[in-house]
């Protein structure tokens, strides 16, 4: 939902050379700045490390939606996978600027009972103590798609079906995807003033 767009910025962008798109399977999408790489297991790039030098940032929007999977699942994929890919990067590109796009309410005491809040909350912590050149943890609130999609569940549909209602309440609730992506590139380009960037801060770099 955000990473097309954001992968669709970066290569209008002149400002980018290359990008390097790690995949689950094939998109067809030809660009000569992208180089696709199809990943069959997301904890562990041991076969394309070498891909890794010389990088300036990480855009990391791998996710899945609460109640999708199993909870090991959940937290393998939550966790386990971006922390697989920093390890690796770091190895190569150890002043990287790295962006992960997180979610609002994650807890970095690591206690919610949320599993989502809890689980986004620890690998925050994890890596921003690996030590980049610069690490962003990205926490929009709720995401409206502005590409019509099939709905994971029924609170999302209510959401999208809320959205106009929701915006109302003002700008640390909601963002639209565009917006998160473009919000997402220009934070990562550009730097922030803080690690932590919360919803109403994304928006609010799209203002200048």
């Amino acid at each position: 939902m955000t990473g097309s767009i954001l992968l669709k910025i970066c290569l209008e962008s002149s400002a980018i050379n290359e990008v390097i798109s790690l995949v689950r399977k094939k998109t067809n999408i030809q660009h000569p700045k992208l180089k696709e790489v199809i990943v069959e297991d997301f904890s562990n790039y041991t076969s394309i490390e070498s891909l890794f030098a010389d990088l300036d940032v990480v855009f990391y929007c791998l996710g899945v939606y609460t109640g999708a999977v199993p909870k090991d699942e959940f937290k393998k994929i939550t966790i386990q996978y971006p922390l697989a890919l920093a390890t690796s990067i770091g190895k190569y590109s150890p002043n990287i600027c790295f962006c992960l796009l997180s979610g609002q309410g994650a807890d970095r005491a690591e206690k919610s009972n949320l599993l989502f809040a809890r689980f986004k909350g620890e690998v925050e912590n994890k890596l921003s103590q690996i030590g980049f050149g610069s690490f962003y943890s990205i926490r929009p609130g709720y995401i409206y798609p502005v590409t019509p999609r099939v709905e994971p569940n029924f609170g999302y549909k209510v959401s999208r079906f809320l959205y106009p209602f929701i915006k109302l309440l003002g700008k640390n609730y909601s963002i639209t995807s565009e917006e998160l992506a473009l919000g997402m590139f220009t934070i990562g380009m550009n730097g922030f003033s803080q690690e932590i960037v919360e919803n109403r801060d994304i928006l609010s770099v799209l203002r200048h």
